[in-house]
């Protein structure tokens, strides 16, 4: 079957998040929003028919996964990312932020370091505030094409603020990265010998490019898969999020006990319903839709690569080996924060995500969401286009 990714589903006036909210947001109402990670496609057919099997059946009392669900979840991860996962070791939570407060709290005490790597998902830092944690960065370094990992920063943040907890964001939003299996053996070498427990968030993980290939956290070692948590949903990968259902693995057993019982304290027990009916079916039935959709998704990029390179020369793509989320790079302009902001709002009418929610050093950048038909990224960059020649 071929999928049609290029047609529009309207989407305003459907209580979307992306599309309905701009005022609410401080925005205005005419922008073209390309912020949220979210995709601007259907979910692939054989999940829209479980969905629909399930809500003509009419009755969505407390349900519990079964082992046909179980034993998706293990084929998908065995056969997209070669890991062999012991379904004993799931919990099952509303969303990857959910658990990553949940671990948070179950596994430091308050006012004690975390550690993330800036610039990244800003979620990170609100859940560590939030839970009266502090906030310790290792800055990631741009060398003017991609992203690296300061190592000896790493360690040296981790001794001198005697950091418990790291999260690592894998494959990156928003800097794109894609870890090599020596990078993400390197951190966990370091999180070993200093007794810094992993939370490595890989919701991304199933958007990889070209020679790309995501590595599992857990997958280094078994005393790696004993001194991490593994962050998973459906949710990205298949347009999933409002079915608030994701999947966390945690070897450790003396962890897993502690989650499960921060989980019963704050009341949470059964999933919901129509969560486990689209993980089940996506997982199952979901994987041709999502090769042709990452094949998309890389024309997009090819797009958006072409047009910066011929008609913006000024503004530079960051090769994105993984997400759908590319960060794209204004800082040539010599723009302060503000005005950057009015040429992208004011002047292109668009609606992204500004560089310093991710931290101080997304300064001078924009994370792009190109999980759109071809047609809209086009008629966005063609707004960008007309807002340098205003310029």
């Amino acid at each position: 079957m071929t999928y049609d990714f290029d047609q529009i589903i309207p989407r305003r006036h459907t209580n979307s998040l992306k599309y309905d909210f701009a005022k609410e947001r401080g925005k205005p109402d005419d922008l073209l929003p390309m912020w949220v990670a979210d995709m601007d496609f259907q979910a692939p057919p054989a999940v829209r028919e479980a969905l629909a099997e399930k809500a003509a059946h009419g009755i969505f009392g407390y349900s519990d996964p079964d082992e046909a669900y179980f034993e998706a979840l293990a084929n998908w991860f065995e056969t997209r990312h070669n890991w062999t996962v012991d379904p004993h070791t799931a919990i099952l939570v509303p969303g990857v932020v959910f658990a990553i407060c949940t671990l948070i709290r179950c596994l430091t005490r308050q006012g004690e370091a975390i550690l993330i790597q800036e610039p990244v998902y800003y979620c990170f830092k609100a859940a560590i505030r939030d839970n009266n944690r502090k906030v310790i960065v290792n800055e990631l370094r741009f060398n003017g094409r991609q992203y690296r990992i300061d190592f000896e920063d790493f360690e040296r943040k981790i001794i001198d603020n005697d950091v418990k907890l790291f999260i690592l964001c894998s494959p990156h939003n928003p800097v794109g990265r894609v870890w090599t299996k020596d990078e993400l053996g390197q951190m966990a070498e370091i999180c070993l010998r200093h007794g810094v427990f992993v939370v490595a968030d890989e919701i991304h993980e199933d958007f990889v490019y070209h020679a790309h290939r995501h590595t599992v956290f857990a997958s280094l070692s078994e005393e790696v898969a004993n001194n991490c948590a593994i962050c998973t949903a459906p949710s990205k990968t298949f347009n999933l999020a409002a079915l608030h259902n994701a999947n966390i693995f945690i070897a450790n057993t003396q962890v897993r006990k502690a989650f499960q019982r921060e989980l019963d304290g704050e009341g949470f027990s059964q999933s919901n319903v129509m969560g486990l009916v689209a993980c089940q079916a996506a997982y199952q039935h979901g994987a041709e839709w999502l090769d042709q959709l990452i094949g998309y998704l890389e024309g997009n990029i090819t797009l958006m690569r072409e047009t910066f390179r011929t008609r913006m020369p000024q503004v530079q793509l960051v090769e994105p080996e993984g997400t759908y989320l590319p960060w794209v790079n204004f800082s040539s302009l010599g723009l302060c924060v503000p005005e950057l902001d009015r040429l992208i709002i004011e002047r292109a009418k668009l609606w992204l995500d500004g560089g310093t929610i991710f931290g101080a050093s997304g300064a001078g950048f924009q994370r792009f969401n190109i999980a759109t038909p071809r047609s809209i990224l086009q008629q966005a960059l063609s707004r960008l286009e007309d807002a340098f020649q205003q310029k």
